[in-house]
């Protein structure tokens, strides 16, 4: 059986840009992460041991985001992905997504996002 647990707008506050001003005065990101797994046995035995912890999940996105600055989501968004294959080995496949609010970008956007979707042979072929 294939599930998928989803984490929606989790909200941090961090210092990543490209910037010096972003580096210095941080902004507010936000991120969504789908995981896909196997929950089968948790649906059955209602024990967490037999699935991801969410509030784990978020703690490594939190810790990931705030532990440097990246000049760039993308990385940020690579770096939160692999950290969270490595601390969790029930994940088959993970997407995360990494919002910017109102970037500096010459004009009117409330935010920007990118995407990582990464399967655990993937990273598995890139961590050998």
């Amino acid at each position: 059986m294939k599930n998928i647990i989803r984490i929606n707008k989790a909200s941090f506050y961090a210092y990543h840009g490209v910037f010096q001003s972003e580096q210095n005065v941080g902004g507010k990101f936000e991120a969504d992460i789908v995981i896909h797994t196997d929950f089968s046995l948790a649906s059955e035995k209602d024990q967490l041991k037999n699935t991801i912890d969410y509030e784990k999940v978020y703690q490594v996105l939190y810790e990931t985001a705030i532990a440097k600055k990246y000049y760039l989501i993308e990385a940020l968004a690579g770096k939160i992905t692999d950290e969270l294959f490595r601390k969790f080995e029930m994940v088959e496949k993970l997407e995360v997504r990494i919002r910017k609010n109102n970037p500096p970008i010459g004009g009117v956007v409330e935010s920007v996002e990118v995407e990582v979707i990464k399967e655990r042979n993937e990273f598995l072929k890139e961590w050998k």
